[in-house]
């Protein structure tokens, strides 16, 4: 049986030689297809980070990757709370509690934080619309946490009276 195989091979190479058919007269190999899998990934991580906001991280990435390149966390952050081995997705936001988080993941207050609150949360306030819990959000990352709830007043859209009716429903730490 061994004979037979090996006669097949020999007179299948005799056959190429007999035609000229050798590695130099084959067409060229196509090269690869350029992948379309994406390296990197944007995701938002907001709350008790250096610096909240948009970040690019390896696909594959975990939720202490992101933060990380957030800047890592803020003093008080609340790193127990959070799943720091997740991995993230494309898109995702990844919220980091702060030191005014109970364990259970509940404000101990009932007050509306300002520094973790996102537009869908400022819009149960009185007078607040989503164009204008978008403004406060928007102004909290592009200028870092609210120091005191009268810093509201910085955020186009938000006056003296706006600021009354919502003062007793939010806070900062």
């Amino acid at each position: 049986m061994r004979g037979v195989g090996v006669g097949i091979v020999v007179a299948g190479l005799s056959v190429g030689i007999a035609l000229g058919i050798n590695d130099r007269t084959l067409p060229p190999a196509l090269p690869a297809p350029a992948s379309s899998i994406p390296s990197q990934i944007a995701v938002h991580v907001a709350g008790w980070v250096v610096s909240p906001g948009v970040v690019t991280v390896t696909v594959g990435s975990l939720v202490a990757d992101a933060i990380a390149a957030a800047g890592g966390f803020r003093s008080g952050g609340r790193s127990d709370l959070i799943n720091l081995a997740a991995p993230v997705q494309e898109g995702e936001q990844i919220l980091v509690p702060g030191p005014d988080v109970a364990s259970g993941g509940l404000e101990t207050d009932g007050l509306i934080p300002l520094n973790r609150a996102t537009a869908t949360d400022l819009v149960a306030l009185p007078g607040v619309g989503p164009v204008l819990a978008e403004r406060i959000e928007s102004f909290r990352e592009s200028n870092g946490p609210f120091g005191q709830v009268e810093d509201l007043l910085q955020v186009p859209g938000i006056g003296e009276a706006k600021l009354a009716s919502i003062r007793d429903l939010v806070r900062v730490p």
